[in-house]
């Protein structure tokens, strides 16, 4: 194992959060930040504010929060920003999200919230067809739109006195692009942009841009992004932190439970069929057939990852997989996943296990976008660039390096998070091990 840091760098001063979109996710999250900070809400679901710790044996009882643990910026020292097609704040965007109630979370904090206004966004409705707003840059030259995007994030970071800067895209999938020429390197990138290449989109441009200016990128939707070599080279000689991709809130994020069960009770699998129902800009973005396409490639990996077909064939070579995403404005940001898991067991006798998940996107979304945030800037302190797998508890589609499969098993994701967080700070791994409770003395 590589040693860890000698030292990280202390979390002083101010860090930026800047989100590409200002739509329910992002409006949540600063909502729910603004909410902590004043003691009007508690911040559930984050690991980094509620999550413990444990340290060493059992018996030493050293279970602190993580957040007292490792040094981690403040929700006080937190600033936001954001990039957006349409010009509403982030208090108009919350009541037209319809995620917190107006009376009860939005209007104590609306003069906060009124105050992060979007910048213009680079925006081209050729990659997401279902959306187009007014508060956009422009139809300007790629190359024009990185030079914005940078120029964007200098004017923050002097506008805000801040010291650091993430950058979380939190904005609607765009349409499928595969791995090509264009991103093979950063010579073939950098021509790529210069040419208005397609395949270049805008999602990359801000990705680029953040890691240009040594900012952490995340990716918190399937888009490519930064998941191409000329970006994950970039990261990691420059040592910028970059993570994705696809936020895992709702249905996936059973099925990373679901699915260990499986194979570690050695149950067989014929099918597994997901639908959802979503009303919000996400469901209306992923109606369209070439960004669902983007989804649909992100959801159908957890299940071979996690069940190891080749190794396991009498049991998982032969399974059905549908998913099914289904735009329905009436639910808006409250999203039903339905999953019917046909299964069978000793001497192949049939099961089945159904799941309906009434769950709240945002609601799930906003603490993953606020951990991120916090680890990201944890992790540019420490010194650690490129490719952070052990963020994969976050993700539907976990970024790793090339010739490495993805972790999608959540239980494994869980215990590497923190174990990197214990090397991180010099503490013994934890193997959960146990024999020497039994074989002392």
């Amino acid at each position: 194992m590589s040693d860890a840091p000698s030292s990280i760098a202390p979390a002083e001063g101010r860090l930026g959060v800047l989100c590409v979109g200002l739509g329910a996710v992002t409006s949540t999250l600063i909502a729910g930040v603004e909410l902590a900070r004043r003691g009007m809400g508690e911040p559930i679901g984050s690991l980094t504010q509620m999550g413990t710790i444990r340290l060493g044996k059992r018996t030493e009882g050293r279970v602190p929060l993580l957040r007292d643990f490792v040094p981690l910026a403040s929700l006080e020292d937190l600033v936001f920003g954001a990039w957006d097609p349409f010009p509403d704040d982030a208090y108009v965007s919350a009541c037209r999200a319809g995620v917190l109630e107006v009376g009860r979370h939005l209007e104590p904090i609306a003069d906060q919230l009124r105050a992060v206004r979007p910048m213009a966004a680079a925006f081209d409705p050729a990659y997401v067809k279902r959306l187009d707003g007014p508060n956009v840059k422009g139809r300007l030259h790629k190359r024009a739109l990185l030079e914005s995007i940078r120029a964007d994030i200098q004017a923050f970071r002097d506008e805000h006195l801040v010291e650091r800067m993430v950058m979380l895209w939190c904005a609607s999938t765009e349409v499928f692009i595969e791995p090509g020429p264009a991103h093979a390197d950063l010579d073939a990138f950098e021509r790529a942009i210069d040419a208005d290449d397609p395949q270049i989109a805008p999602s990359m441009l801000y990705a680029y841009a953040a890691l240009q200016e040594g900012v952490p990128f995340a990716n918190g939707a399937p888009n490519l992004t930064v998941d191409v070599p000329a970006l994950r080279d970039y990261a990691t000689e420059h040592g910028v932190p970059i993570a994705g991709k696809d936020f895992k809130t709702g249905q996936t994020l059973i099925k990373t439970v679901i699915a260990p069960m499986l194979k570690a009770r050695m149950l067989g699998l014929s099918g597994w069929y997901s639908t959802n129902i979503l009303g919000n800009r996400d469901g209306e973005v992923l109606d369209d057939p070439e960004s669902f396409k983007t989804k649909e490639e992100s959801k159908l990996g957890v299940l071979e990852h996690v069940l190891e077909p080749h190794r396991y064939p009498q049991l998982y070579g032969d399974v059905y997989h549908k998913v099914r995403i289904n735009y329905y404005p009436p639910r808006g940001d409250n999203k039903e996943g339905w999953d019917n898991v046909d299964l069978f067991g000793w001497l192949g006798y049939p099961m089945q296990l159904k799941i309906d998940f009434l769950c709240r996107d945002s609601i799930l979304a906003a603490p993953l976008a606020l951990d991120l945030s916090l680890f990201l800037d944890l992790a540019r302190r420490a010194g650690l660039g490129g490719i952070q797998e052990w963020l994969s508890f976050y993700f539907k589609s976990p970024q790793v390096a090339p010739g490495l499969y993805p972790e999608h098993d959540l239980f494994i994701q869980h215990i590497k998070l923190k174990n990197t967080l214990r090397w991180l700070m010099g503490e013994e791994q934890i193997t959960h091990l146990g024999m020497d409770y039994y074989l002392e003395g």
